[in-house]
């Protein structure tokens, strides 16, 4: 059972009220499919929870939202806060734009509201700092004048992304690094590659599954800031003009803001754009989690089939498969009719 956030590796939390499945202090389900996400705390990520844990979690879910007094409510999804303090999202069967600006509207808002109290609390204590060394005589007046900038030095001196390329190693990305990843169409226009760039150095072009890892874990730093309830409603309206996050994807390289030589910094193309360019990435993220999911449903059928066979077969004496075949037995232990030859 998963306890970390598959997105930013902090712990998910738990609660005492899912006996089935004790993890995190918010999960969203949806139980006309079977789905259950644990949703990160820190980063307002959705974790889908692995398929072999959720049936009966949801069942649980489902009964305990039930008897819980909704907080918030439309046509098609519930939110619910239990007693205990877990948070229950129940989705119905809404409408994809309903759903994504929902899910999207909650984490891009949170972000938003954090960075506001960040960056004022950071502020407040730098701030603090250099009026007290001031008072000592350990700064001038000027100096403390620049205490404002001594807050961006802070946040643009750590490490925001740590990215593993396939070819091996370990690029560290600091703000301006991120703010400074380009975008240009893959070389047959069918998807989008990324450019990388560190101290103001181009590194590499990264295209195909790896540019899309990549970019997930670029854009939530890129658009820290979150946004409100009508920019998240913009995002949402341009995945749904391309009809799909995947074509989205394959799209937004042929975009004119990135048709340039070198490209264009992603973080000068219009906020709804980023944010959709985000909500996407995700999405597919989470599609090939699914589609993962099934092949190993899948392959869980084929041993089951191959133990149930070899199982069969020690209940028979020795040399009945090959009088089977030899004979023409059908699975139903009669003779098979076969054509002269």
């Amino acid at each position: 059972m998963y306890r970390s956030c598959m997105f930013c590796q902090k712990p998910l939390g738990s609660n005492e009220v899912i006996e089935t499945f004790p993890v995190g202090r918010r999960l969203a389900f949806d139980a006309s499919r079977g789905r259950l996400w644990v949703v990160c705390r820190k980063c307002e990520r959705w974790n889908l929870s692995p398929l072999e844990e959720r049936w009966e979690a949801v069942e649980d879910c489902e009964r305990i939202f039930r008897g819980t007094k909704v907080r918030v409510s439309t046509e098609n999804i519930g939110l619910a806060r239990h007693p205990e303090g877990l948070t229950l999202v129940r989705i119905g069967e809404p409408l994809r734009p309903e759903f994504a600006a929902w899910r999207y509207g909650d984490q891009f808002g949170r972000r938003r509201r954090r960075q506001i109290i960040y960056g004022t609390g950071a502020v407040v204590v730098i701030g603090g700092i250099a009026t007290g060394a001031f008072a000592a005589g350990v700064i001038s007046g000027a100096m403390l004048g620049q205490s404002g900038n001594l807050v961006n030095l802070w946040v643009n001196a750590r490490t925001r992304v740590k990215l593993r390329p396939d070819g091996g190693g370990v690029i560290k990305l600091k703000r301006p690094d991120l703010l400074n990843t380009r975008l240009l169409p893959s070389d047959d226009e069918s998807d989008f590659k990324i450019q990388i760039r560190k101290g103001g150095t181009a590194l590499a072009w990264y295209d195909g599954a790896e540019a899309r890892r990549f970019a997930g874990a670029i854009m939530p730093h890129i658009n820290s800031m979150g946004g409100n309830r009508q920019t998240v409603r913009q995002a949402v309206e341009r995945i749904e003009t391309a009809g799909h996050p995947e074509r989205f994807l394959a799209e937004i390289g042929s975009s004119d803001r990135f048709q340039a030589s070198e490209g264009a910094p992603i973080s000068k193309v219009p906020k709804p754009t980023k944010l959709a360019l985000e909500m996407a990435l995700h999405e597919e993220q989470e599609r090939r989690a699914l589609e993962g999911e099934l092949w190993r449903l899948e392959q869980a059928w084929k041993e089951a089939e191959e133990i149930a066979e070899i199982a069969d077969n020690l209940l028979m004496p020795e040399g009945a498969e090959d009088f089977i075949r030899e004979h023409g037995m059908n699975q139903d232990g009669e003779k098979s009719r076969r054509d002269p030859a």
